[in-house]
């Protein structure tokens, strides 16, 4: 059944997920695109007629939209007939939008959990905070709700649900491991809002070790992988969404989640965060002006959507599951490989934005069929994982595994 589509935000991923809906407007029906800038919106919008995007002529419109105020995004769902939203805004609407949602009795999809601007790293439990404390009401009103599918979160909660179902009896530990090999040519610039970056690091890294939370640094625990594609990379261990829900749903003792970082980055990102530019909270300069620090930063480094034109190299994000099959231990790295020249070539995006924007557009896929629409609030871990990497297969984010048969291609059926 064709259902119509709100993509709400206007940047790196927004554009992708533009993209691929267009590519599947015969499911996807009208696409309307909103956020705070309309013209962003037409820019999107722009470079789908560009690429000649749309699979069958149809709806492509844009919307000036402020996604903090729910009664005007709930009249803009209803104004669109729109049926799935697509939240690909900054974290700090989710809530709203979610909230819009539920009143409208549409679907939601989002990438990310949501954060409140006053607050950085919080204390676990990161969805019991918010978008958890919603569950009731979604699976009273039979809304289909999905949190976190991205990439990371998203993807590689589809691979541990699959390592779950298929491959171990019982698993000991899941490390999700997110390498860019890219290159994008500037002196320092962030894949994602730079805000967003930022915050996940000036706090405390939070990770689910033998069945408990466990504190650390940021930078203090590095390891080093020898991953396909991307060779030796080295990692930190920091605080990731999908750590809290795939312990709790699958019930792992050890999750981790470890993301790559160059030297260069992590000398930056120092000097920012002693002289205190990183901060969130606002302080007031000699002429009387009150500025946050980490909003000028945000303000002075590029765009992450002007990267695209130029980034160069692969990313390399995936899974490595430890446990036991029929009696034996086992291990298996269960991952995707992208390349940022490709996407750019077809979305006009880098690989990073496109690894994120490509996911939402498979799930608002699968529940336009039905497979997915189940009603109630899920993250991606508590679904059928093979419909979802079987069309992400098809649509441009094919998976692999290494196990001991060796490094191959996934097929679903």
């Amino acid at each position: 059944m064709k259902k119509n589509v709100l993509i709400i935000g206007a940047g790196g991923v927004a554009q992708v997920v533009a993209h691929k809906c267009a590519q599947h407007n015969d499911l996807l029906g009208d696409i309307n695109i909103a956020s705070r800038s309309i013209e962003k919106c037409h820019q999107i919008i722009a470079s789908v007629n560009e690429k000649g995007a749309m699979k069958v002529p149809g709806v492509l419109e844009a919307h000036a939209l402020d996604a903090l105020d729910v009664e005007a995004t709930k009249a803009l769902i209803e104004k669109t007939g729109s049926q799935i939203v697509i939240n690909v805004g900054s974290a700090f609407v989710n809530m709203p939008v979610l909230t819009a949602c539920i009143e409208a009795g549409v679907a939601y999809l989002d990438t990310a959990i949501h954060e409140e601007q006053d607050k950085i790293c919080e204390t676990p439990p990161w969805y019991g905070n918010y978008e958890w404390k919603r569950r009731a009401v979604c699976e009273e009103k039979g809304i289909t709700a999905i949190l976190g599918v991205g990439f990371d979160p998203g993807v590689v909660n589809a691979y541990a649900a699959l390592a779950d179902r298929e491959y171990f009896d019982k698993i000991d530990s899941i490390d999700i491991i997110d390498i860019n090999a890219g290159s994008h040519g500037r002196y320092f610039a962030t894949n994602f809002d730079p805000e967003i970056n930022f915050r996940e690091f000036t706090g405390e890294v939070w990770s689910w070790q033998n069945s408990q939370w466990t504190s650390n640094q940021m930078f203090e625990i590095k390891k080093n992988w020898d991953l396909p594609v991307v060779g030796n990379s080295q990692t930190f261990m920091t605080g990731h969404d999908e750590v809290h829900s795939i312990s709790q749903n699958l019930d792992v003792p050890n999750v981790r989640f470890w993301m790559g970082f160059g030297e260069h980055y992590i000398n930056v990102f120092t000097v920012l965060k002693n002289l205190g530019l990183l901060s969130e909270q606002p302080v007031i300069t000699a002429e009387g002006l009150e500025v946050v620090p980490l909003k000028v930063v945000k303000a002075v480094l590029p765009d992450p959507a002007s990267l695209a034109p130029t980034y160069t190299g692969k990313t390399c994000i995936g899974d490595l599951i430890k446990g036991q099959k029929d009696g034996q231990e086992r291990e298996v790295f269960i991952y995707n490989v992208a390349d940022h020249a490709e996407a750019y070539e077809e979305v006009g995006s880098q690989g990073i934005s496109y690894t994120a924007g490509v996911p939402p557009v498979a799930a608002a896929i699968l529940i336009a069929r039905g497979d997915w629409d189940v009603g109630k609030m899920v993250n991606v871990e508590e679904l059928p994982p093979q419909p979802f990497l079987g069309l992400l297969n098809q649509i441009g984010l094919p998976t692999r595994i290494r196990d001991e048969q060796g490094d191959r291609a996934l097929h679903f059926d």
